[in-house]
């Protein structure tokens, strides 16, 4: 080989570093400063990322929230519980409340606390058993209502949705009216939350509960969101507003301060969120259909327990009633959650997850079973057993082949 040859070799092979590596540095520059915006003959499209809320489309977004939703359901219907601090829920040793009415709430009763802990803080409680099919169909005729304002309808849950409204010329007053049609044709009052996106939206419904509206208009977000403690956050909970604390997150203000790198690097994935709704930013549109995206089922013990004979057995009986719903809703799923809730209502979950979907009862069983022997109860005994599958590969493919122009590059 001539030494000219060699040089024009090594000339080239120089050249191919220096694109690789510019390459790779604006990749990550790109990845930093754009979001994936939608796809175009098999191609991801990409776009600036906002930096306020002002830049995002400028939707109208209501969110409806029942108040004491169960409580009141039964305060209506029972002349006797109204004006009394009343539980929906089951009075034994082993209840839990699910919800609390707002003459109970002064006494530190709430949901998810135990009914002798509900009991111990209001002597004069009154629990009420659940009517869950009443419930159901009082949910679907609030939710008739809101589909004569639009087609856009998210359930939550039974008590709460998202509307996106934005075809209408004030969201505000849509919102008022479904509050004046809710009272009329149901006697249950909702508190409305009105802003330009669902975060904010869920924030403002919780403002001035109970039969409450609130709206956070396009020119206020900055300002209400820098003020805002970060507990207030939609998504963020209690351990994590916690390690925000002792960052000195204490308010959107603070969080702002953060870009969007590090709040991944100490949150995760959610980091990018948490940027966002620094900023009053988030993209999720209403999905008036919501894909499933879990199967569980649980069950709470008689007495607590710590004995993994008994624990195991009560395990096959659980993981039974998932696969069987699993077959039901014809879903799959990769990874297999264990619950466990101990006697100070501690909660821990534990995951694994499987290249490929859980096929069989036996399978999914094994996999609970380890999850079970590798949890440490640190000398306390179970109050709650529970196991999920999720992570289906129909909602979140392996992976995307990404086509890139390499051809720009030259």
């Amino acid at each position: 080989m001539s030494l000219d040859k060699i040089r024009y070799d090594a000339a080239r092979h120089r050249t191919k570093r220096k694109l690789c590596s510019s390459f790779a540095f604006a990749l990550t520059f790109h990845y930093l400063c754009t979001e994936v915006i939608g796809k175009s003959g098999g191609r991801l499209l990409f776009a600036p990322w906002p930096r306020t809320a002002t830049d995002m489309p400028q939707r109208k977004i209501i969110h409806i929230d029942m108040d004491a939703f169960y409580a009141s359901v039964e305060q209506r219907d029972n002349p006797d519980y109204r004006g009394k601090p009343i539980a929906v829920g089951h009075s034994g040793p082993r209840g839990v409340v699910a919800t609390a009415s707002y003459e109970a709430r002064p006494y530190g009763v709430h949901s998810a606390i135990s009914s002798a802990q509900a009991r111990r803080l209001c002597p004069r409680l009154i629990f009420v058993a659940p009517r869950h099919e009443v419930y159901k169909a009082v949910s679907m005729q609030i939710r008739r209502i809101f589909l004569d304002y639009t087609d856009l309808v998210e359930p939550l849950s039974l008590d709460e949705a998202f509307l996106d409204v934005s075809h209408e010329r004030s969201a505000t007053l849509v919102a008022r009216e479904i509050k004046k049609r809710i009272w009329d044709e149901t006697r249950l009052t909702a508190s409305a939350g009105i802003s330009i996106n669902k975060m904010l939206a869920k924030i403002a419904s919780d403002y001035r509960k109970p039969n409450g509206l609130f709206t956070i208009a396009p020119a206020q977000v900055e300002a209400f969101v820098a003020a805002l403690p970060v507990e207030r956050f939609f998504g963020i909970g209690e351990v994590t507003a916690q390690k925000m604390h002792a960052l000195g997150i204490l308010t959107g203000a603070d969080l702002r301060q953060w870009d969007r790198a590090s709040l991944v690097r100490q949150f995760g994935k959610a980091g990018i969120l948490y940027y966002g709704y620094a900023r009053g930013i988030d993209d999720r549109e209403v999905i008036p259909n919501r894909i499933r995206k879990s199967i569980s089922a649980e069950t709470t013990f008689a007495e607590d327990t710590d004995d993994r004979s008994r624990l195991t057995n009560v395990l096959t009986e659980v993981c039974d009633e998932v696969w069987s719903r699993l077959q039901r809703h014809r879903f799959k799923g990769k990874t297999v959650v264990l619950k466990l809730k101990f006697d100070n209502f501690k909660q821990i979950t534990r995951s694994k997850t499987q290249p490929s979907p859980i096929d069989s009862m036996p399978l999914l069983l094994r996999l609970a079973q380890e999850l079970l022997a590798s949890c440490d109860f640190e000398g306390h005994k179970i109050r709650l057993i529970g196991v999920g599958v999720g992570n289906s590969p129909e909602i979140a493919p392996d992976g995307i082949q990404l086509r890139l122009p390499f051809d720009d590059l030259i």
